[in-house]
Order: structure tokens, then C-alpha cells, then sequence
């Protein structure tokens, strides 16, 4: 071997463990900054347990992920670096570990998305009710007719949907209904809560009936759809006197053990799926939703209704494909006017049990119609429950329909609805088995 050759395999020894120690000098600021984002982020939380006020739990979890990021820093510098050169390490390993990945956390979290431009609806006006107003549309029966008019109680929570629903129903006017749709407190038009633990189903049910009071409906017919339906039902139990009749399309689960209504991305595709993560797991809106699972005001100042809404209308935009059959010709429309705390307070954890209406419905003996489609993502047994706990209730079942059954103007969803209403033979029989039909596609 030559002595080039021999000086090129010395320097190259030499050369592997600093390079080995390199990657060990990386791997630990890479861990530190880990530990010091999960100690930042732990300060965040607690602070945001006791204030709402988002300058200071931000500011408790930047304190504590810097001083743990230094003290991580100094630590690895001192014990893997000569202490002539540790004073200028500790700066860039601290710059690199947390100053950057602190600045590129703060502009992410800090940085407001803008508010969805709002749009008025013809014919729309505020109903004071229960110290909140509420929009409200009414539809006007063409012709006199003396039948019960007809309210109608969208889903979500927090989707109000008045432009389809107005769309869907109509058609009742022409059978002498007056139809009344309104948007539910902290959607569309409606009042914006300052705290999100307004959002109840028992706030729900009193605003409907003071809604009922004051536009002097002495008896009304309910169509409730999804969450709208489990409303409708909640408030039969509480005022049975004042219902006429009850619709139920894909209602929504009365059992509070019933999770189905969690697994509405499960229909989506994977490229759509992975759009809707993405934009779920966005750092600021991630940390509003993480905030209102510890303390429901500190997530509304930090996250406001407007720029929490309009977030809001882009992820359901996202999951609209799932509210119908698989391959079903879908013309996606605009979401605008959803309500981000209506929606995801009675589902956090900070939200109360709810309580339990079925001892109040069982027996009732009110004319009930439930309508289930064949692609509806929530459980079987969520409709079943109505039909058993209700005796004057028929529950039919239709194939191709996804859990918005009768949107696109399904003309046998609305053919049911028509004939429940005017006491005319329904298109499609009594489902009456306890097991789901073959080919439904959501769980027992």
C-alpha cells in the first residue's frame, strides 16, 4: 500500500465516527424538540384550563417550550462538544431545535384564516326566541287548507342546509302546508354563543318551542333529519301535546353508546380522505378543537366564529360524497353558513352526558314516519329504536338512498312524506324486521 493510500484509509477512520457522532448530536436535538413541543404543549393546555385568554396559554406554552429546548441544548453541548466551542453549539443547536420550529408553531397557530363570505337567503327573518335569534324561512301554503303547519329541523349539529331543505319541501305547500325552515342557534343567521357550552340538546329543544310560541303555532308536524330527527324526537318527549305529526329521515341515535355518527370519513375515497386530514390536521384549527375539549371559552376567544366556520364549511364541503350511495351522480354544492361550535360542542368532551329520552317517548302515541336509506352511514338499530319506542310509527326503507335521503329530490323519499302527511297510502312498505335489510351498508 502506498502512503497516499494509507493517509486516505487513517482519514477515513477518523472521518466515520464523527460522522456517526454527527448523527447522534442530530438524533438528540431532534428528541429534544420533540420532549420540549410536548412539555410546550402540555403548559399550553393547563393555562388554557384556568384563562381563556389566548396570549397567555400561548404564551405559557412558548415559555416552557423554549426553556426546555435550552436546557436540552445546553445539556447535549456539554456533554458532546469541547468547551471551547459549546458557547456558539448550545446557539445552534437552540436555534435549530427550537427558535425555528417555535416560529413556524407560532405563524401556523397565529395566523387567521379568512371568514366565508356570508350570503342572505329570500325571504329569510329573525325570530327572537330565548334570549337569541334564530332565521327563519317560511314557505306559504298555496290555497286554504286548515292542516297543521310544518317545521322542519336540519341536522348536523350545526348544518343548517335552508336553501336544500327549502328545495326539498316545497312541494308540501302545493298539499296546503305552510312550511317553516329555520337555521339552529349558531348557524346561518342565527346567534353566535360567546360560550360554545350553550350548544345543548336542551337549549336545542327549548329554542323550537319558543320558535313554535311565537309564530302562534298552537300544533305542529316535525320533520327532523340526523341530529334534527333525535331534536324533533327529544322535544315530542318534552311537549307531546303540541305535535301533530313527526318525520324522521336518517335520524339520528337516541342510545348515547351509539358512535356510528363518528364514522362518516369511512365512505369516503382515499384521495378525498386524505384531503379532509389535511385540512382537519392544519395546526390552528387542530388547536382550537383541542382547546374546546379542555376549556369551550379559551377555544372560542382563541378561535373565532367566523374564521371557526368558515374551516368548518371547507371539511364538510370535503365530506359531502359520504352523505350518499357510492357512485351516485353528485353535484357538489357550496357549504356556507355551518356553525363550528354548534357542531363540535355537544360532541366534545367537555360537553355533558346527554340525557336519555327514550323512558319519555315510549308509548307515545303520535303518527311517526322514519325514512332510512339503504347508504346511510349511521346504524341500523338508530332507526329501529323510534319504530319500537313509538307504536303509531312506520318505519320504511329505501334502496339507493344515502343518509341525505331526500336531497337531489328523491322522488319516492318525497312521495312518502307527501302521503304520510295526507293520510294517503306510502309508495313503499313497512319494514318490520329487527335485523337490517341485505345490501344496507352502515352498522347494526
Amino acid at each position: 500500500m502506498t502512503h497516499e493510500a494509507m493517509q486516505n484509509a487513517e482519514a477515513g477512520q477518523r472521518s466515520t465516527p464523527r460522522r456517526r457522532s454527527r448523527l447522534v448530536t442530530c438524533l438528540a436535538v431532534a428528541a429534544v424538540t420533540a420532549g420540549a413541543g410536548v412539555c410546550g404543549l402540555a403548559a399550553l393546555f393547563a393555562a388554557a384550563a384556568v384563562t381563556a385568554v389566548p396570549m397567555l396559554f400561548m404564551t405559557a406554552g412558548m415559555v416552557v417550550f423554549f426553556a426546555v429546548g435550552y436546557a436540552g441544548a445546553a445539556l447535549i453541548t456539554a456533554r458532546r462538544v469541547p468547551p471551547e466551542r459549546r458557547r456558539t453549539a448550545r446557539r445552534v443547536a437552540f436555534a435549530a431545535g427550537s427558535l425555528v420550529p417555535g416560529a413556524v408553531f407560532a405563524w401556523a397557530t397565529l395566523a387567521p384564516a379568512p371568514p366565508s363570505p356570508a350570503t342572505a337567503l329570500p325571504g329569510a327573518t329573525a325570530v327572537q326566541v330565548t334570549a337569541s335569534r334564530l332565521t327563519v324561512i317560511k314557505l306559504p301554503a298555496r290555497g286554504t287548507t286548515s292542516r297543521p303547519p310544518i317545521i322542519v329541523v336540519h341536522g348536523g349539529p350545526g348544518v343548517p342546509e335552508l336553501q336544500d331543505n327549502a328545495e326539498a319541501f316545497a312541494s308540501l305547500t302545493g298539499q296546503g302546508f305552510d312550511v317553516y325552515l329555520y337555521a339552529q342557534l349558531g348557524t346561518d343567521g342565527s346567534t353566535r354563543l360567546d360560550d360554545p357550552r350553550g350548544y345543548t340538546r336542551e337549549r336545542a329543544v327549548e329554542n323550537l318551542e319558543s320558535l313554535r310560541s311565537r309564530l302562534g303555532l298552537p300544533k305542529v308536524i316535525l320533520i327532523g333529519h340526523s341530529y334534527g330527527g333525535e331534536i324533533a324526537a327529544r322535544y315530542l318527549a318534552t311537549h307531546p301535546d303540541r305535535v301533530a305529526g313527526l318525520v324522521l329521515t336518517s335520524p339520528g341515535a337516541l342510545d348515547p353508546a351509539d358512535t356510528s355518527g363518528d364514522l362518516v370519513s369511512g365512505r369516503l375515497d382515499p384521495a378525498r380522505k386524505a384531503q379532509l386530514y389535511g385540512t382537519l390536521l392544519q395546526p390552528r384549527p387542530l388547536l382550537g378543537y383541542l382547546l374546546l375539549q379542555v376549556n369551550p371559552p379559551a377555544a372560542h376567544a382563541f378561535l373565532p366564529d367566523a374564521e371557526a366556520d368558515a374551516r368548518n364549511d371547507r371539511v364538510l364541503k370535503l365530506t359531502q360524497p359520504a352523505l350518499y350511495c357510492r357512485g351516485a351522480t353528485l353535484t357538489e354544492r357550496p357549504v356556507r353558513g355551518t356553525g363550528f361550535y354548534a357542531m363540535q360542542y355537544p360532541q366534545s368532551a367537555t360537553a355533558p352526558r346527554p340525557s336519555d329520552p327514550r323512558p319519555a317517548l315510549a308509548g307515545l302515541p303520535t303518527p311517526t314516519l322514519i325514512i332510512k336509506g339503504s347508504c346511510d352511514y349511521l346504524s341500523w338499530r338508530s332507526a329501529t329504536t323510534y319504530r319500537d319506542l313509538l307504536p303509531n310509527s312506520r318505519l320504511i326503507y329505501v334502496n339507493g338512498a344515502g343518509h341525505n335521503v331526500y336531497h337531489g329530490a328523491n322522488k319516492m323519499v318525497l312521495a312518502a312524506i307527501t302521503a304520510f302527511l295526507t293520510r294517503q297510502p306510502l309508495p313503499l312498505p313497512s319494514y318490520t324486521a329487527a335485523a337490517p335489510p341485505v345490501g344496507y351498508e352502515g352498522p347494526p
